[in-house]
């Protein structure tokens, strides 16, 4: 009989999800100090096994001094990673919208609690896109007020080189390969990691138990060999045979630290499911509207025929002077990355777990309901409409954001001269998308954006909401079946008012013209005059592009939809 093998992986969500990124992780989140808080969770009421915010909030702002926004921001972010259905977070959204003070709202987030183990484990992974893990390794027992120094200001010409491993899976290998030992001491009890005398020493013998296992699951998963099918680490090591690989004692029902440790070395392998996998032998994705020759430059793959829920991806780069529309099942609960496209009209119609943009430039992006969150990096002169969990930018400068969001959007360091505005457009299928992905119309946070990290003078903030004089809705230019005929939600007053306005000219004008009694010639004369200035306005706004490669291709050119 063959021997099995085992591969076990970083899990892809929890460094694509978990981390924030381009966001250097705050100095308190060190080893030294969540070897503190280990310590700290255990000997207290309310912190384990799971940790309510309060306890939370009290350690963050009591203990580490981080400001109550951030401490809720990380909270949040691990909370958005929770295995929750639809359904409950609709309800979630519906308590939410309910609340009417910012007490009633405090009293509705007490009922949340996230796992103790996995929570310390999310914060260690923070360091991921930090350029050292050797700062901040000695310190006094607790932060105090006194120790704190103010971040330096951001420098907005080296923005552009922020880190961002987040969909770098070759960084999440290596992370959890270098600082393995720490990933197992945080979910021990404290006191049993550590190494034995003398320099380089091998580590203690301790007890890693079935509670610890699942805590560790939250970073690890594999599969055995002959099958695709995938398990957290805990379920995978109850498996007999790999029992006694690992160092299992039927007499503790514990295994051992050291052997542990070693076996985890031994079967750890890069995620078969993630980017590297997937530009190596994903499947070139089709489009309906695709004139051939027009997609040289441009490479879109999808591992979605083989990838488990939670790693299905869809990777898109260098979309030049095209338009793309997909709605499709293909689309549904995938991560998304759009990379250096130029110039493009992109149209992803379904209900989609994340979207990541960087590089792009002059693109309008117009995004199904995302589940989780949509991230923008090193962009220019982006239009980006969605429904999603979060919005977040990074580095980005003359970007329009059209937020559906219960959250408040993210600005990290290194932003310029951004525009926020509220969701303004609608397909038919949209809001049974929204219901599937767990998205609600309210609460709605899109103008009240979080700044992370210094961004200069309260004065000169990197970004401005839209005035209503500016303010247009989008036409989505497909047919598709449903039932969603108007902007779910609707427009926020002044800007319904001003669309109301500007209606009512188009109309005034109308009117004007038939009271006028034109003759024909004049009529003629009129509409060619008409025509005229709206080509011309079509050419200087850059949206002739955009029509003409809406034209369907002649039959013989047409790819089928993937």
């Amino acid at each position: 009989m063959e021997r099995c093998t085992v591969s076990v992986w970083p899990r892809l969500e929890p460094f694509l999800l978990g981390v924030l990124p381009a966001a250097a992780p705050p100095a308190k989140f060190s080893m030294h100090y969540l070897r503190k808080m280990a310590a700290y969770v255990r000997s207290r009421d309310g912190c384990y096994p799971r940790l309510r915010w309060p306890l939370w909030r009290h350690i963050a702002c009591g203990k580490l001094q981080l400001p109550g926004d951030t401490a809720w921001l990380y909270f949040e972010t691990f909370d958005l990673l929770a295995p929750r259905t639809p359904e409950e977070r609709l309800e979630w959204a519906e308590a939410a919208s309910q609340c009417e003070t910012p007490e009633e709202l405090d009293t509705l987030r007490h009922k949340l609690s996230v796992d103790t183990l996995q929570f310390l484990l999310f914060l260690y992974m923070q360091q991921l896109n930090r350029v050292s893990l050797r700062s901040s390794l000695i310190g006094e027992e607790w932060p105090s007020p006194r120790s704190r120094s103010p971040s330096p200001p951001p420098d907005r010409d080296s923005k552009t080189t922020a880190q961002n491993k987040n969909w770098d899976d070759q960084a999440h290998l290596a992370f959890v390969q270098a600082h393995l030992s720490e990933l197992l001491e945080l979910v021990l009890e404290p006191g049993q990691a550590g190494r034995g005398s003398g320099p380089g020493g091998a580590l203690r013998e301790s007890l890693v138990s079935a509670e610890a296992l699942r805590g560790l699951s939250f970073v690890l998963e594999g599969s055995l060999s002959r099958g695709r099918a995938v398990h957290p680490l805990h379920e995978l090591l109850g498996w007999g045979p790999l029992q006694g690989q690992a160092g299992y004692s039927a007499l503790t029902r514990c295994f051992s630290l050291p052997r542990l440790h070693a076996w985890l070395r031994d079967v750890l392998a890069p995620n078969p499911f993630a980017t590297t996998a997937c530009l190596r032998s994903g499947r070139k994705l089709a489009w309906a509207q695709q004139v051939e020759g027009s997609m040289k430059r441009a490479k879109v793959v999808q591992n979605t025929h083989t990838a488990p829920e939670g790693s299905r991806l869809v990777l898109m780069s260098q979309v030049f002077r095209q338009t793309l529309a997909k709605s499709s099942e293909k689309l549904s609960g995938a991560h998304v990355k759009l990379h250096r496209c130029c110039e493009a009209f992109i149209y992803l119609l379904a209900p989609l777990r994340s979207v990541s943009v960087e590089k792009c430039r002059r693109c309008t992006l117009v995004l199904g309901p995302v589940q989780t969150a949509v991230h923008v990096q090193g962009c220019e002169d982006v239009r980006v409409v969605c429904a999603a969990g979060r919005l977040s930018v990074a580095a980005s400068s003359y970007c329009t954001f059209h937020p559906l969001t219960p959250r408040r959007p993210l600005l990290l360091p290194g932003n310029d001269a951004l525009t926020l505005a509220p969701f303004h457009t609608h397909y038919p299928a949209l809001e049974d998308h929204m219901a599937r992905a767990g998205l609600a119309v309210v609460p709605s946070a899109w103008d009240r954006p979080l700044l992370l990290g210094s961004e200069g003078p309260p004065d000169n903030p990197p970004f401005r909401l839209m005035p209503p004089g500016e303010f247009f809705r989008l036409v989505v230019p497909f047919e598709m079946e449903g039932d969603t005929s108007e902007v779910p939600g609707g427009l926020p007053p002044a800007y319904q008012r001003a669309v109301a306005a500007r209606e009512h000219r188009v109309q005034s004008w109308r009117k004007s013209i038939t009271e006028a009694k034109l003759s024909k010639d004049q009529r003629r004369q009129l509409e060619s005059l008409v025509e005229k200035k709206f080509h011309e306005w079509l050419l200087e706004s850059g949206h002739r592009q955009q029509l003409d490669s809406l034209i369907p291709p002649p039959p013989e050119t047409k790819q089928a939809a993937g």
